[in-house]
């Protein structure tokens, strides 16, 4: 299964990859994030893994997250023009997903981000949950991106809008 979704924020892409690469930041728009702790490397550097745990209601999912692609590894100074990539996969049970994200200018002051997320499925329960909900995977991505544009733009915290 293959999507994409988009979002335009209103900060400049610099400040944007750096909100997005800070882990500290992580839980204030990453709905239903439990935990997010590298077990080999240094957070969002290249082939970095880390354990991830996210809770959506009663579904728990637990998985290890490889970083396969950053750039530019320099999140200061970005040049003009250019592209930033922030690619990884995400495998746990019964799922493999890989992630490419790209930011461009989209105008002064403004940010694109594009999301482009593959998922494969293994054993029968996630086969099925990938045919009769393919929808919800999509949802949820396009949640995140809106979360992140309110934590980045107003400071909102999705653990202050639950509570």
């Amino acid at each position: 299964m293959k999507y994409t979704v988009s979002t335009e924020i209103g900060l400049p892409r610099e400040r944007v990859v750096q909100l997005l690469a800070d882990p500290a930041h992580l839980p204030k728009w990453l709905r239903g994030l439990v935990l997010h702790e590298p077990l080999s490397g240094v957070h969002g550097q290249v082939s970095t893994k880390s354990r991830v745990v996210m809770q959506m209601g009663q579904q728990k999912f637990e998985g290890t997250e490889t970083i396969t692609r950053r750039e530019p590894a320099d999140l200061h100074g970005i040049p003009r023009g250019s592209v930033d990539h922030f690619d990884r996969e995400i495998v746990g049970e019964g799922m493999w997903s890989a992630v490419h994200d790209r930011l461009t200018e989209a105008g002064p002051e403004r940010t694109l981000w594009v999301s482009e997320n593959e998922y494969r499925f293994s054993g029968l329960l996630m086969r099925l949950v990938g045919l009769l909900v393919p929808g919800t995977f999509r949802k949820q991505s396009q949640q995140h991106m809106q979360d992140f544009k309110a934590f980045a733009e107003q400071g909102k915290d999705v653990r202050e809008a639950n509570g």
